[in-house]
């Protein structure tokens, strides 16, 4: 068993990077929000401990999301690969993966840390709108509707998500950089981390990505 881990803030291309790898590789992509609705839709003992934290709108605590990737992983075999998206999240989740990876005879190869400069980020995800009926999304530069704010599948009409203002976004960015940096530390150490200009187009940042899981 083996993973790679994507971490990047909000707008920095993960979902597009775990989709061009999903296609490219034998990596299973798996995100905490992907999880944590298995788990709730499971039924499973760990599954309802995070729905009684979700349910009260408190954070699930890390022994919990812990839980619920051992649950995962061990639904795949012992061949299989992983794509974290989205954990670990703190450095106590970090300990519990490596943990729960020796335990295992497992091992990460890679954090890929997508760096994207802030003036992109910020035209990327002011321009994020959404269906109001059927949630499909849209951009205005890189992915534009056909007629101005009607949804290209229903009709419906297009709104703005009030966390991409760009007022809110700057706060999400500097939250994520606050929370991430000892994260990124603690791959450091363990000279795991891989920085990719996640700012070039899709395929070239897949492509970079693609050269270190080939060496």
């Amino acid at each position: 068993m083996r993973a790679i881990i994507l971490l990047g803030g909000p707008g920095a291309g993960k979902g597009t990077l775990s989709e061009n790898l999903r296609r490219r590789t034998d990596f299973i992509h798996v995100s905490t929000g992907d999880m944590l609705r298995a788990a709730l839709q499971s039924g499973s003992p760990v599954g309802m401990k995070a729905k009684s934290f979700m349910e009260s709108g408190s954070l699930v605590p890390d022994s919990v999301v812990l839980g619920i990737i051992e649950e995962r992983i061990e639904a795949e075999g012992a061949h299989a690969h992983f794509m974290f998206d989205g954990f670990p999240r703190t450095i106590g989740q970090a300990e519990g993966l490596d943990f729960l990876f020796t335990k295992k005879n497992a091992r990460i190869r890679h954090v890929f840390n997508l760096v994207v400069p802030h003036a992109i980020l910020i035209s990327r995800l002011t321009g994020r709108r959404v269906c109001r009926q059927c949630g499909a999304v849209y951009h205005l530069i890189n992915k534009p509707p056909v007629r101005p704010d009607v949804c290209d599948l229903d009709g419906g009409g297009l709104y703005q998500r009030a966390d991409d203002s760009e007022a809110t976004i700057l706060n999400r960015l500097d939250v994520y950089e606050k929370q991430t940096a000892p994260l990124i530390a603690y791959y450091e150490k363990q000279k795991l981390i891989r920085t990719i200009n996640a700012g070039e187009p899709p395929e070239q940042v897949a492509a970079s990505v693609l050269d270190f899981l080939g060496e």
